[in-house]
């Protein structure tokens, strides 16, 4: 009877369960338990209500198998009514196996706060109990109480480190990531694709070539390189394509033995972020030869690609197909790459156009695509139409008061400018400091903000800095005093510029490395900065690659790889 229930024939199971006279708990238990894993999930419960009419008193697996079939459909009000049971029936609700399924009830149907009182009631715990709660903090984003969980938990295997480390990385706090990943080593507990895969996303998102390497190693020391993993290696290429080493990226999706949706994605998005739409068509060409079909992600990527590069009859040919041609409806993200292509390019009515005709109702991705654009090519009127949807949509995004001030500022539009920055003010939004970090021939990180000159060797930078400005001016250069979007003198908006973040983290990298320097930057690149460090790797020989919050500038010889279109 049990061996048919955990087979895909659960209805033959019901036919054999009925030709017994007088079925005992255990046998009433193992059907429940065979709808609770195959469905119909609600019918583990009509069973049970059938069982008790009979007068036959459930065990405790029965309750677990109520729990998860309740989980399943995500049906609390009757999650609660089983939990009643186990209390009046007496002694069950006690039961570790049953409180960690409904712990799992709970928090699959997101009553976190439930599943946590449950956990304090329990009068014993085991590691299924604890990981339960802290794998379900991390995805609900509260790394305090999973941390918190975790310090508690007497025995750490690697299930619970790696909910830590995911959880971490997700939650964007990849330093604390890769802290609890190297604990985790220290502690001698064994690692596996889904540990690496954290940690690789924690590098990825730091962007260091440091910590790239470091990554790299351990999963080929650990047995999970590239070569025949599949799930790393997809995960290595995003990595090493974040960290501004899309050669690399290459590399490792070359040597893969198998390939996947995934891997190809991240080779596509890759080549797309760096500028290198050529590629990303073609390896796009090519994955539609073989039998993997693409996915979201891969036309995200795609069109992306064709945004960066303006190439806007090819992303029309590419949206229009996905559906027709490869069974893919376009999701809003989709359409927020088209806005993002149409807009950039500079056909902002048509964009405008097709956020009003979309079959769905249009998100923050898709106006704030179009808020940018009209940024970029100074549209109020639009600007206006896009953020008034933002305003609803996002009350709390500052960045989309700052997009619509800066619109108005380049318009010259000092009155709007001051409107909407009071407007931000009275709702107490702060404008995110702009911050680069940049890394020295030694591996160490150095922090910049703009206008910050407290680093240790800032004199240094300074007279770096006056003297590559001087060769600059020298050879033409000339500040961009449209970058400052304040309503100042213009040597005032000289002397902004000069300490803009990225350019002390240029003049530092200068002088602490003999290599390609790295830039990372929270927000977009402002134009004076682009023309400066175009002008920089001119002058100085060196090449220069920026990644910002839109896509990686590879600077070499005064030309960069954007094309000046981003």
């Amino acid at each position: 009877m049990l061996i048919k229930v955990d087979t895909r024939m659960v209805t033959y199971a019901h036919l054999v369960f009925n030709q017994v006279k007088y079925p005992n708990p255990f046998l009433w238990t193992a059907l429940i338990r065979g709808y609770a894993i195959q469905g119909p999930f609600k019918k583990s419960v009509m069973l049970y209500n059938c069982m008790r009419r009979e007068g036959i008193g459930p065990v405790s697996f029965t309750f677990s198998a109520l729990f998860k079939a309740c989980g399943a459909v995500l049906d609390v009000s009757l999650g609660r009514q089983i939990h009643a049971q186990t209390i009046l029936l007496g002694g069950f609700a006690s039961d570790l196996f049953v409180g960690n399924t409904m712990i799992g009830m709970y928090v699959n149907c997101g009553f976190l706060d439930c599943g946590r009182k449950v956990f304090d009631e329990m009068p014993d715990r085991d590691l299924v109990s604890w990981t339960e709660l802290i794998v379900a903090y991390t995805k609900s984003g509260d790394m305090n109480s999973a941390g918190e969980l975790f310090v508690g938990l007497p025995v750490k295997d690697m299930v619970a480190w790696t909910a830590m480390v995911t959880g971490l990385a997700q939650n964007a706090k990849p330093k604390e990531a890769i802290d609890y990943f190297e604990r985790m080593q220290n502690a001698g507990v064994e690692t596996d694709e889904v540990t690496l895969v954290g940690v690789i996303s924690a590098c990825a998102q730091l962007g260091v070539s440091k910590y790239a390497n470091w990554a790299r190693n351990i999963a080929e020391k650990s047995g999970f390189g590239p070569t025949h993993n599949v799930v790393v290696g997809s995960a290595l290429i995003d990595m090493y394509s974040k960290c501004g080493n899309v050669e690399e990226a290459l590399k490792v999706f070359e040597i893969m033995k198998e390939r996947n949706v995934f891997s190809y994605s991240s080779m596509i998005v890759g080549f797309a972020m760096h500028g290198r739409a050529h590629a990303a068509m073609q390896l796009f060409h090519d994955l539609v030869k073989t039998d993997i079909k693409p996915n979201r992600v891969t036309f995200v990527g795609v069109l992306t690609a064709c945004t960066h590069a303006g190439m806007v009859e090819q992303g029309r040919q590419i949206f229009e197909s996905m559906e027709e041609f490869y069974g893919v409806a376009p999701s809003a993200n989709h359409y927020a790459c088209m806005v993002d292509l149409l807009g950039r390019s500079g056909h902002l009515k048509e964009a405008l156009e097709l956020v009003q005709t979309m079959p769905m109702e249009p998100n923050g991705g898709v106006w704030g695509a179009l808020l940018g654009s009209c940024r970029i090519h100074g549209n109020p009127d639009i600007a206006q139409v896009a953020a008034s949807h933002l305003f609803e949509l996002e009350p709390d995004g500052i960045g989309n008061y700052i997009l619509l001030s800066n619109t108005y500022a380049s318009a010259g539009m000092w009155d709007d400018v001051a409107r909407v920055r009071k407007l931000a003010r009275k709702k107490g939004l702060q404008k995110n400091p702009a911050f680069s970090w940049v890394e020295s021939k030694e591996g160490v990180v150095h922090e910049f903000f703009a206008g910050d000159m407290t680093h240790p060797k800032c004199s240094e930078i300074k007279q770096a800095l006056d003297d590559l400005l001087e060769r600059l001016k020298a050879n033409g250069y000339q500040p961009n005093l449209g970058s400052v979007l304040y309503d100042v003198s213009d040597d005032e908006k000289k002397r902004l510029l000069k300490t803009h973040c990225e350019k002390l983290a240029l003049a530092f990298g200068l002088l602490s490395t003999d290599s390609t320097i790295r830039i990372v930057k929270n927000l977009r690149i402002c134009e004076d900065c682009h023309l400066f460090i175009c002008g920089a790797s001119q002058i100085t020989g060196r090449d220069v690659v920026v990644r910002d919050n839109m896509r990686f500038h590879h600077f070499h010889d005064g030309k960069c790889s954007c094309g000046n279109f981003w």
